[in-house]
Formats: structure tokens, sequence, C-alpha cells
């Protein structure tokens, strides 16, 4: 699998990294840790090196349990700590129990979880400085923050973090829907030589017709789309033809990984045949200019939606 540096980390990323959160959480909540824990060796059999996980998905341990065994150093470990539901307190013990499940001395990238731009300034002032220490000691190598997408779909968050550049990687919302990051984010994120991770590359509405209209219907009512170019009724059914893509996931996939400032795509599943599907597309070609300039005409100015129902945010 093809790999990319992962921003002045200086880790060298495959540009598919396997999430182990999100809806599916690696089977682990249908098919137990045992099932997850082989989702995760699947993965690193089919190439890939970068595997993201969380104290709030319950997967560290499966993740600690499918690389077991296997060259510490032939693989990168990111986690996060869920600010909301722990006290400041709690972070350096949260990060020891990381390392027990994770089954490691070191985890490569500590993030905090979800942080909002009201949130942003005790993250800094009271987390960051005991991330710092735990980065003295040796128990974390790089310092993460995550957006909570779901709720704010403009980075308003990252607007404020990113210009103060006191995080070496970020996880970003982006897809074909709401490719906002690409004016504000990315750029300072490349400048400034911070690592990216992509977050909802897939999400419901790009499998379920019934979500896309909702979105769009948002879209339109935004006004962050042209009427006269968006119908109510899109159905993203181009994206299929005339050999473009094999599916709208698939199109959805090779539209994040060939995005300029995206490092690593992150890819969810329980299923391992469909794993080796998604891994497949995010090692496709990049799509025709043709559809790239239909998306950008259609979705270019969207910043309002994140693809995933309101009610599972």
């Amino acid at each position: 699998m093809q790999t990319v540096k992962l921003g002045r980390t200086g880790l060298i990323a495959t540009i598919a990294g396997l999430g182990c959160g999100g809806f599916s959480r690696i089977g682990i909540a249908a098919k137990g840790e045992d099932h997850a824990s082989s989702i995760v060796r699947a993965a690193y059999d089919a190439g890939v090196n970068f595997f993201d996980t969380a104290t709030a998905y319950g997967t560290q341990g499966a993740v600690g349990k499918g690389l077991k065994g296997l060259p510490r150093d032939r693989y990168i470990l990111s986690t996060k700590f869920p600010y909301k539901a722990k006290t400041a307190e709690e972070l350096m013990p949260t990060i020891e129990e990381s390392l027990r499940l994770l089954q490691t001395d070191h985890i490569d990238i500590y993030h905090l979880h979800g942080v909002s731009a009201q949130d942003y300034p005790y993250a800094r002032d009271t987390l960051l400085p005991i991330l710092k220490k735990a980065q003295e000691q040796g128990k974390i190598r790089f310092l993460g923050i995550t957006e909570a997408f779901a709720g704010d779909t403009s980075h308003e968050m990252f607007k404020i973090a990113l210009p103060e550049d006191l995080f070496d990687v970020i996880m970003v919302g982006y897809n074909l829907l709401n490719p906002s990051a690409a004016k504000e984010i990315l750029p300072i994120a490349a400048k400034n030589g911070v690592g990216t991770l992509c977050m909802f590359a897939v999400r419901t509405a790009l499998s379920n017709p019934a979500q896309l209209k909702v979105d769009i219907e948002q879209i339109l009512q935004s006004g962050q789309a042209n009427p006269a170019l968006l119908s109510a009724d899109e159905d993203l059914s181009f994206l299929t033809m005339d050999g473009v893509a094999g599916s709208i996931m698939e199109a959805a996939y090779r539209f994040c990984r060939h995005s300029a400032g995206i490092d690593v795509v992150l890819t969810g599943t329980g299923n391992k045949a469909h794993l080796l599907d998604n891994l497949a597309s995010i090692e496709g070609p990049r799509l025709p200019d043709e559809t790239l300039q239909r998306l950008q005409a259609l979705f270019g100015g969207v910043d309002s939606v994140s693809g995933q129902p309101k009610a599972a945010r």
C-alpha cells in the first residue's frame, strides 16, 4: 500500500487507516472482541499500518489483541481522550489504561477527542500541559486533536486551534458533500506541517438515498448550492456512470484520498470483505477532471452537512 509522511511527525503512514470507531466499531458490539481483533489483523495483513481507536469506542483491547506479537515499529497507534466524560485528573490514568489495553509502552498519536470551539481553551490551557508531561515521559509521541464534525460542520474549532499550531496531527471531517476543510483548514495544516487524518469520508448519506435527500434539502435551504445545478432529487448516479467508479462509496473514498492536504483516509467496518473493498477504493486513481469539476459546482460551497443523520450525532 502507498505511504505518506504524516506531517512533521515523520511517521510513515499508509494512505488508508483502520478506523475502529464509527457505526461499525470493527464489529465488536455484534460479534465480540475476538472478531474485532481479527478485523485489525486483516487490515494489517492487507498492508495497513495506521490504526485509530479511542477510549470512547471500546475497541482499544481489540486493537491490542489484533496487533499482538507484531514488531512495534511496523504499525502506528492513534487513540483519544474523551474530555467530556472524564476530568483533567483522569487524563494520565486514562493514558495508562490505553497503554495496557493496546499492549504497548507508547502511543504514537494521542488526541483530545471531539473538541468543540467553546471547549478549546480548556483543552489548550488545562489538558495540553498534561499531554506534554506524558510526552516527556515517553508514554505518547505526538499530540493530536479531533473535531466534533457532526456538530461542527464548518470547522469552527480548527479555525481557532490551527493558527496556534500546538498539535502535530488533526482529525478533520471531509467528504464530497462537505469539502469545506479544503478552503481554510487543510492549507493551514500543510503550511504548519500538521498531519491530517480524514474522517467521514463515507457516511450514511452516501449509501442511503433518504438521508442524501435530507442533506441536499438542507444544503439548498442554507443557500449553499445553486438550485439550478443541484436538484432536490440528485442521486449522485453520475459518479457511477461511464466507468467513473464502481460505486458511490468508491468514488467518495477516491475523492478524499486524492484531495490536496489529506494524508490518511480512515475507513471502518466489521466485515473483512467490506474492508478489502474499502482499501481497494482508497488505493484507486484520482477521479476524472470532469467529475471533480461537477462535484465542485454542486458542493464546493457547502459547510452545513456532515452526511450523518442528526439523530446519530
